[in-house]
């Protein structure tokens, strides 16, 4: 079965999986059974699928990864001891850690070919990572009432699945909903120190962050990346030597040139 065949069997099987959708027509052409595919997965509930569906969806993602282009650790410059910056999408980096930009169900975004880091992780690294968020979530409600969600600052950690990283840790980061506060100011840079924490804990010694809450969340860049170069500096001042690499993974313009003017 080549990729144009896992592609064909998987949006036959993810239409039909879909129930309310099993109708609609499947296009001809191959970026839009892609867009599709993606369509479907990102709007899939946490749930069991068959065994022969699962295996091709890995072996399809898995060739996906190899064409856009696996990037390794020693493919990134250091811009200072233990710390780099990578411009592109942060899904084709083989790191012991990604960091997903997380919302407080943890469940991955639910929009259809949505651009958030979010959306791009969980379509890339499969079914399972919804699925395992959503059992540690099911876990963490027993334990603290069905009423939970993931607080800001508080991350969590999977396998990666289909992704070349190790892991993802899955961090909310804080909302700016009118006007910057010190509080949140914090709460940014508890993302950063709390990630590292983790990634000490297990043993991770290389970890891609994105540009936590700057999204849709609104945190200005600038003052963003002046807060997550901080906190890792002083994350590191603490703990010397632990880390191989730490990677401001950027994706705009405006971001790479705000890293690098602070990183020079």
């Amino acid at each position: 079965m080549n990729q144009n065949d896992r592609l064909e069997f998987l949006v036959k099987k993810f239409r039909e999986d879909s129930g309310q959708y099993k109708d609609i027509e499947i296009p001809d052409g191959e970026e839009e059974k892609k867009n599709l595919l993606r369509s479907f997965m990102n709007i899939r509930l946490p749930k069991s699928m068959d065994t022969e569906t699962i295996e091709v969806q890995d072996e399809y993602l898995r060739g996906r990864a190899e064409e856009k282009g696996i990037v390794s650790l020693s493919e990134i410059p250091e811009i200072q001891a233990g710390l780099s910056i990578w411009q592109g999408d942060i899904t084709r980096l083989a790191v012991d850690a990604i960091v997903n930009a997380a919302n407080s169900q943890m469940l991955g975004c639910f929009v259809p070919m949505h651009t958030c880091i979010d959306n791009c992780i969980h379509t890339f690294a499969g079914i399972q990572l919804r699925a395992e968020c959503n059992r540690q979530m099911n876990e963490l409600r027993v334990r603290y009432g069905r009423d939970y969600e993931q607080p800001t600052a508080v991350p969590m950690l999977t396998d990666a699945f289909n992704l070349p990283a190790k892991k993802v840790v899955h961090v909310v980061g804080p909302i700016v909903q009118y006007k910057l506060t010190p509080a949140l100011e914090k709460d940014l840079a508890d993302c950063y120190r709390n990630t590292l924490d983790l990634c000490l804990e297990n043993d991770l010694k290389s970890v891609a962050f994105c540009c936590i809450s700057t999204g849709v969340f609104h945190f200005p860049n600038q003052r963003a990346a002046e807060i997550a170069v901080g906190a890792v500096k002083a994350w590191l001042s603490e703990h010397s030597g632990v880390m191989e690499r730490i990677i401001f993974n950027v994706f705009k313009d405006e971001d790479l040139q705000i890293y690098q003017e602070l990183l020079s």
